[in-house]
């Protein structure tokens, strides 16, 4: 197979599954990994996919992300009360790291002008706590989503693998007791699994219509998470279940 034919076909296939991983191209095609990792560097520079750890996504998938203006007035109410919440726990003193949810906007906006360090992939999140003198905030970089105004892809992923947070507060768009945390877009999924990994306790803010869902990108399994703040809209059954695998679950007010 010529190299051309064999480009074309990765991003036929990389479009029609959403994301496809190294190893799994390699096989395909019969070439080695980093064959499959060179051609993927090539066609990213023309803008044909995107590159992610371990693999690539769709470009076209993008678009199925949310824009933030329209998740802004989603649910809002109880995003902000979650948030409120949220910020209860935020000590002087404390690293955490806020993902690009609307909610960890909420969370920004609230935050009392403190000693605290905050890592972030959001830049409405850095916006929000540049006008807060003692918080010192350290952003990500990366590719932007101009959706979620939001830094993804191996750069992101690299800075986050350099540092350690005592919190992170993160949410996501489903919440399966069994299937775990999961998001529409896989870039962001893979942000967030590391932002867990990083943190001593994971806090994560999700009003209770994304209980029992599902979205394309696998996060975490739902024991990786320390306390949940959620709305009083969570049926008795899932608090009960959530708590029977040790997390905690806080009712916002």
């Amino acid at each position: 197979m010529l190299v051309a034919e064999r480009q074309r076909k990765i991003v036929d296939l990389v479009n029609e599954r959403l994301s496809v991983r190294v190893t799994e191209l390699s096989k395909i095609f019969s070439v080695t990994e980093e064959t499959i990792r060179r051609d993927l560097e090539k066609l990213e520079k023309e803008n044909l996919l995107m590159r992610s750890h371990g693999g690539a996504v769709s470009i076209e998938k993008d678009q199925s992300e949310t824009s933030y203006i329209e998740r802004e007035i989603t649910n809002a109410t109880e995003k902000n009360a979650i948030a409120v919440e949220a910020v209860r726990s935020i000590e002087p003193g404390d690293q955490i790291v806020l993902d690009a949810s609307t909610t960890a906007w909420y969370v920004a906006k609230e935050l009392e002008d403190m000693p605290l360090t905050v890592l972030t992939n959001s830049i409405k999140v850095a916006i929000e706590l540049s006008k807060k003198e003692q918080i010192k905030v350290i952003s990500t970089g990366g590719t932007l989503l101009a959706q979620s105004l939001s830094y993804v892809g191996p750069l992101a992923e690299r800075s986050l693998e350099m540092y350690h947070v005592n919190k992170a507060f993160i949410s996501c768009k489903g919440v399966h007791l069994e299937k775990g945390l999961s998001d529409f877009n896989e870039l962001q999924a893979l942000l967030k699994k590391q932002m867990i990994d990083i943190a001593d306790e994971t806090i994560l803010m999700v009003d209770s219509s994304k209980f029992g869902t599902r979205a394309f990108s696998q996060i975490a399994p739902i024991t990786k998470i320390d306390c949940i703040i959620t709305d009083s809209n969570i049926q008795e059954k899932t608090k009960k279940q959530l708590k029977e695998r040790n997390i905690d679950v806080t009712i916002a007010k």
